[in-house]
């Protein structure tokens, strides 16, 4: 049976990457605590629009916790205080009535922040470009088990894979890095065979790109790990640094 809660909201606003913004209270009350987080905004968007008031920007697709796109930090957290959880599936169950819930945008010089709670994160977009594609030519699909793959192998892969592009890792990171969701990218293809003929380039390309949009080294303090949503591994880091110094030296 779902409980109603009183909330007091507290949202950046900000009109335009120019204004300076603030932070804007909104009381919430009779709130369900089975809806998600998005949908508390849902709700406090209708009252904003039935007022005649500008309703907030956020970004949102899929609401399933696997696009990435509900970048927002929440008192003070990326995505909120429940682990290995997006902004989109953490429920409001996790609140107690009468708490006071601050919600602003990712905090970082390569995102900068377009309207309230969206930041332009192309920056990702561009790295990941920067990689390229295969360029071999392979033909029509093969067969899944043409390439034998180690099942740790395979693993690793997937686990790297699993990397949505939020950017919690930068906001997170007291270096706005990037290194975690650069590595992630790296390490999905290096574990694999069909990633080898362009390592070195892909390696440089990306490492470079991602040093060209600003974002700071790498701190080792392994808070990137412990906010990242899918839980993505540091150790994807190492895997990088070993591959770029190698590369870089030839």
């Amino acid at each position: 049976m779902s409980k109603k809660l009183d909330i007091t909201l507290k949202v950046w606003r900000q009109n335009t990457p120019e204004e300076k913004g603030e932070f804007v209270t909104y009381d919430m009350n009779g709130i369900n605590s089975h809806m998600s987080f998005l949908e508390l905004l849902d709700v406090l968007n209708e009252k904003l629009i039935n007022e005649d008031e500008e309703p907030i920007a956020f970004e949102h697709d899929c609401r399933e916790g696997i696009c990435g796109s509900c970048a927002m930090t929440i008192n003070g957290e990326s995505h909120g205080p429940v682990k290995s959880t997006t902004a989109c599936q953490l429920h409001m169950f996790n609140f107690k009535s009468g708490d006071t819930i601050s919600v602003e945008p990712w905090r970082a010089s390569s995102f900068p922040i377009l309207k309230d709670l969206v930041t332009d994160r192309s920056s990702f977009d561009r790295i990941i470009q920067a990689g390229g594609y295969v360029s071999v030519n392979t033909g029509s699909a093969p067969d899944g088990n043409a390439i034998p793959i180690e099942k740790d192998k395979a693993l690793e892969a997937f686990d790297a894979a699993a990397c949505i592009g939020c950017g919690a890792c930068v906001s997170t990171c007291k270096n706005s890095s990037a290194s975690l969701f650069v590595s992630a990218k790296l390490a999905q293809f290096s574990s694999l065979p069909q990633g080898k003929p362009e390592q070195k380039q892909r390696v440089l390309n990306m490492v470079k790109q991602m040093d060209e949009e600003g974002f700071g080294h790498c701190t080792n303090t392994g808070a990137c790990e412990a906010t990242c949503p899918k839980d993505i591994s540091v150790d994807n880091i190492s895997i990088m640094n070993k591959e770029y110094i190698k590369y870089l030296l030839k």
